[in-house]
Parts: C-alpha cells; sequence; structure tokens
C-alpha cells in the first residue's frame, strides 16, 4: 500500500505547480554547471600557477588547503543561513563570491598568498555547494523522483566543459585573463539565473521524504506520510546514518578532488603528456562522470541505491589503480575515465539519502564531510606525493573509494 500512496499523493498534486518545479529544475542545473565551469578553469591552470607561484609539491598541498579550510568552515555555518534566508538567496550570493574570487590565484605569487585568495574561493565554493544541493533536496522530495544526480551531471557537465576550454586555451592566454574571463562569465550567468532563482518559492516542507524509508529504494519518493516542517530532534541512530552517508560521500570526493588537482600533472610530469593533453585528463574524467549521472536517476529507479553504492566504488578504486600507476598517457586517461564513471552516483546519493533523513541539517552535514574529502584531498595528495612518489600518492583515491564500497553495502536493509 504505501506504493500506492505514494502514486496517489504524487498524482493529487496540483497540475499548476508543476511548471514552477520544472523552472526551479532547470535553473538549479544551471548554478550546479557554473559551479562546476568554474572549479574546472580553476583546475586545469594550477600547473602554471605553481610554476608562478615556486611553490614546491608540499607547498603547494598547503596552499590548496587554503580552498579546504575555507569551505569546510563556510559549510558549517550555511545550513544555518539557509535556514533563516533561504537557499536560493544563500546560493545566488555565493554565486557572485564565487565567481569574484575565481580571478585571485594568479595575481598572486608566493605560495603563502595563494593560500590566503583560496580562503576566499574556497569559502564561496563551499557555501554554493551545500546551498544549492539543500534546495535540490528539497525539489527531489516534491517532485518524487531521484533525479539527485541529474544535478551533479550538471556539475560534472561544466567541469568537462571548463577543463576542456583550460586546455585549449593553456598554451595561448595566461591563467591571468582565463580566469578573469570566467569571473565576467560567472556574473552574467549568475545575474540571468540568480533573479529567475529569486523569483521562485522554494517546494514545501511537507515533501521532503520520510527519513524512515527503505535505502534501497530507488525511487527517492516519500512514503506519502510527509514530515513537519519544523526542525526535528534526531535519534542516535538517524545521527549515525547522516555521518555513515556523509563518510561515504567523502571517500568518493576526495578521488574527485584529487583528480581535479593533481591529475593534470601526473599526466604532465610523471607520463611526459603535453600540457593540453594533460589539461584533457579531467576532461575525460568528467565526461565519464556526466555520462554517469545522466543515466543515475534510470538506474537508481531499476536497481536501487545500495548496489549503485558497491558498484561504484569497486568501479572506481579498480579505474584509479590503472590511472595511477599505468605507464602511457592513453591508458591513464582510461583510468581516469572509469573512475569517473564509478564515482558518478556515490556522492548524489549519499548527499540525498542524509537529506532525506534529516532534512536541510543533513544536507549540511553529509556535504561538510563530502566537499571536505574533496578539499582536502588534494593536500593530502600533495605530501604523500613528497613522502613517495605522485603515482603512489594517487592509489589512496582507489583505496578510499573500496572503502565507500564496503560502508555502502553496510547501509542495506
Amino acid at each position: 500500500m504505501p506504493l500506492l500512496n505514494k502514486i496517489g499523493t504524487a498524482a493529487s498534486r496540483p497540475s499548476a505547480v508543476a511548471p514552477d518545479l520544472r523552472r526551479l529544475r532547470v535553473v538549479l542545473t544551471v548554478f550546479f554547471a557554473l559551479d562546476g565551469f568554474i572549479f574546472a578553469g580553476w583546475v586545469v591552470r594550477i600547473p602554471a600557477i605553481k610554476e608562478q607561484t615556486g611553490a614546491s609539491a608540499s607547498d603547494l598541498g598547503l596552499a590548496l588547503l587554503g580552498v579546504s579550510v575555507g569551505a569546510v568552515i563556510t559549510m558549517t555555518l550555511t545550513g544555518r543561513l539557509c535556514r533563516r534566508f533561504g537557499t536560493h538567496p544563500v546560493t545566488v550570493v555565493c554565486g557572485v563570491l564565487l565567481s569574484l574570487s575565481v580571478a585571485l590565484p594568479p595575481l598572486t605569487h608566493s605560495a603563502a598568498a595563494l593560500g590566503a585568495v583560496l580562503l576566499i574561493f574556497g569559502a564561496a565554493y563551499g557555501g554554493i555547494n551545500v546551498a544549492f544541493n539543500s534546495a535540490a533536496v528539497d525539489l527531489v522530495a516534491a517532485l518524487r523522483r531521484p533525479i539527485m544526480p541529474s544535478f551533479h551531471a550538471a556539475f560534472s557537465l561544466g567541469g568537462m566543459a571548463g577543463a576542456g576550454l583550460g586546455g585549449l586555451i593553456a598554451g595561448s592566454l595566461s591563467p591571468t585573463r582565463h580566469l578573469l574571463g570566467l569571473t565576467v562569465i560567472g556574473l552574467l550567468v549568475t545575474a540571468v539565473a540568480g533573479r529567475a532563482l529569486l523569483r521562485l518559492d522554494p517546494p514545501a516542507p511537507a515533501d521532503r521524504p520520510d527519513p524512515d524509508r527503505n535505502s534501497n529504494s530507488g525511487s527517492g519518493s516519500s512514503s506519502g506520510n510527509g514530515s513537519d516542517s519544523s526542525p526535528r530532534r534526531l535519534d542516535g541512530r538517524t545521527r549515525r546514518m547522516v555521518v555513515v552517508f556523509g563518510l561515504i560521500a567523502l571517500c568518493t570526493a576526495f578521488g574527485e578532488g584529487a583528480l581535479a588537482d593533481w591529475g593534470a600533472l601526473h599526466l604532465e610530469q610523471d607520463l611526459a603528456a603535453h600540457p593540453g593533453v594533460a589539461a584533457a585528463g579531467y576532461s575525460c574524467f568528467a565526461l565519464a562522470m556526466t555520462l554517469g549521472r545522466l543515466s543515475g536517476t534510470t538506474l537508481l529507479e531499476r536497481l536501487g541505491q545500495t548496489p549503485i553504492l558497491v558498484a561504484g566504488g569497486a568501479t572506481a578504486a579498480a579505474g584509479m589503480l590503472l590511472g595511477a600507476l599505468a605507464p602511457t598517457v592513453w591508458l591513464a586517461l582510461l583510468g581516469f575515465a572509469v573512475t569517473g564513471l564509478g564515482l558518478a552516483n556515490i556522492f548524489p546519493v549519499a548527499v540525498e539519502r542524509a537529506g532525506a533523513l534529516a532534512g536541510p541539517n543533513g544536507v549540511a552535514t553529509a556535504s561538510t564531510l563530502g566537499y571536505g574529502g574533496m578539499l582536502l584531498g588534494p593536500p593530502a595528495i600533495g605530501f604523500m606525493a613528497d613522502w613517495f612518489t605522485l603515482p603512489t600518492a594517487l592509489t589512496s583515491v582507489a583505496v578510499l573509494a573500496g572503502l565507500a564500497a564496503v560502508i555502502g553495502y553496510t547501509t542495506r536493509d
């Protein structure tokens, strides 16, 4: 009968609401894509900025820690800001800050200065990710379909476009002009999409899924019982499950951040790839992740969440071992692509499940852990690269992806 309740509830929603929900989905998709585009545009210029600042691998790792610190601090506050001001205004403000701050790194000439400006960039990046993920979880509940992977597909598609553009212009345009161009594009997109987002009301809190639904259900839909719009006092088991899904997000996002910041350097430094080909490494990863996420809704509806978590983690582990240890550029690129396919839907499933369990606070917790993993991964890789070698350091991505698969298996009912 719960399935009948879900179908009946979805069918009984006023049809007049549907156009607003569709518009909201489009606008949020634009912000996800913009975020990926700007972030990828920055990461493909890291080798040039490393040379400009004269930083060693460990110095660069410490500078990149600025992104991590700024993002994690902001993420711990963004849940409260979203509850007070709304997810839509916070998304727009953070979009402006992200667009402005991406122009700062190429203006620095030391690792210390780079780390300082990356604090600002990281704060904006962390804030916008919690804000639009919270908005997306509410929309998933309202539409009663597991569409979260489609938003993250937009992020990956934006990342692919940003990395591809960076690879094309890496040899002809300075990092300063390139990243300033990203600022202009970001402000224009935020002005248009932000105006539309501020005109749209978030879905009613009563549309949030029941946190006690089967974790293997791929429908992403409500049980039909609804939930109270006020903050709930969570029991210990619910808190633990939110943390578990946050840890899954952390393990997989670690790999995404590591490949974004160190993938190009690995191809160029260890495999003697041309700078343009090296920049294409992240494009391969992002393209594979995009394709995986575009099919994510269908896979979730057919297979359920636990199989996606387990199979995805195992696939990513195998792909990253190939990407890190392959003796040729083309095998490494293949490994990056397989890794992207494996990681594609794990992070969106983890964040959506945490949001279903605990609302905005669950999203904030999982996002903080997840994006903390993405942003702490690069400096960790930097330190391990100094202690061992960069290829050895990158195998840590495979280890954590395998761990995510194991943890995901334990979440089954």
